[in-house]
């Protein structure tokens, strides 16, 4: 069978391949090089194999009244907000060149058709799309234009806005992944709704699906796992006692390394169909049972529930399923008493 996947970088994503843990560094360093650099590194050591920035260029991508306008998470206005806590392009070209020099893999959400053009220059070799972008299908056709791969977030829309965003990937060829996500900063786990991931599944086949998750600990990001999520994305922070608006939602460096350790041995234990594993063999020769005679049994006689039943161990000939099957055969060959009966003790 075919196996379904896209490439970041040189890494394969598609539910036959271990889940990527994105840990988004978004606005959490406080638009300090050194800060994103820091964290990136704490990020590394518990793990990750990418870190994940913002692209912003306030004036871009938001209109002067975005001033006026506040998030849910924060007081302050969004313009504020973003124009305070953002690299500039230098910074960000730092902090890629230093994600690369480790060997590890950088993504970003560009917000504006020229922090596209940014990423585009320096090289990244893929796309995240958020929430608020999602619907927002001049810039996704502006950014189709680069033929790289997308990881796209779906939070505050429904399947048939979604579908309307990926015709349009899928007439550009462009490779891409959609995340289940529900833009609450934090998010209540009532609010997750983890059967989207599924419904995702279904309308979406062969494209890999994952979760973004904004609550404040992993057991939503464990249980997506165990859907067969194929993308984990968090936000992540060096210490929790930071106050940016989205630090209430971000993972701590223990949480990520935790998530990381998680998500490989969920993905191990999801592979494999329900039947027997070579492995048990041990475990069936004492567990299941077998037809044992429980009582001496002589050539001609009958075999009946006098004297046969079912008992451990089941490394007999006849299995504890064959017993009906046997009630009423004759006996060719004299049993003991305590003997599992044989092929060559009954006329079938």
């Amino acid at each position: 069978m075919k196996k379904y996947f896209f490439k970041i970088y040189n890494r394969k994503i598609g539910k036959d391949y271990p889940p990527l843990i994105i840990p988004e560094l978004g606005i959490n360093h406080e638009g300090n090089l050194d800060l994103a650099i820091h964290m990136s590194d704490l990020a590394f050591k518990a793990g990750a194999e990418i870190i994940k920035n913002q692209t912003h260029i306030p004036d871009k991508e938001m209109a002067p009244i975005a001033k006026k306008i506040s998030p849910g998470n924060s007081k302050k206005n969004i313009f504020d907000i973003i124009e305070n806590n953002s690299l500039s392009e230098l910074e960000e070209k730092k902090l890629i060149q230093y994600v690369k020099n480790k060997k590890k893999m950088y993504l970003s959400t560009p917000f504006s058709r020229e922090a596209a053009d940014r990423l585009n220059k320096f090289g990244v070799q893929a796309f995240k799309i958020g929430s608020g972008e999602m619907n927002n299908l001049p810039l996704i056709r502006y950014i189709c234009k680069f033929k790289k791969p997308i990881i796209l977030s779906t939070g505050m829309n429904d399947l048939k806005s979604i579908k309307n965003t990926t015709k349009i990937l899928d007439r550009k060829k462009i490779k891409y992944a959609l995340l289940h996500t529900t833009n609450i900063y934090p998010t209540p786990h009532k609010l997750v709704r983890l059967n989207s991931i599924k419904e995702l599944q279904k309308n979406f086949r062969n494209i890999p699906i994952g979760l973004s998750d904004h609550t404040i600990d992993n057991f939503t990001s464990y249980a997506a796992l165990g859907m067969g999520a194929c993308i984990i994305e968090r936000h992540f922070t060096d210490k929790k006692s930071r106050k940016g608006p989205d630090i209430s939602c971000s993972m701590s460096p223990s949480s990520l390394k935790e998530l990381v350790y998680a998500s490989r041995k969920i993905f191990s234990a999801l592979k494999g169909k329900k039947k027997p594993v070579k492995e048990e063999k041990p475990t069936i020769n004492f567990a299941f049972a077998s037809v044992v005679a429980i009582k001496d049994i002589h050539k001609g006689e009958k075999l009946n529930d006098r004297n046969i039943w079912v008992k451990r161990p089941g490394t007999g000939y006849f299995k504890a399923d064959k017993y009906e099957k046997l009630l009423g055969k004759f006996c060719i060959k004299d049993i003991k008493n305590g003997s599992l009966l044989k092929k060559e003790h009954v006329k079938i």
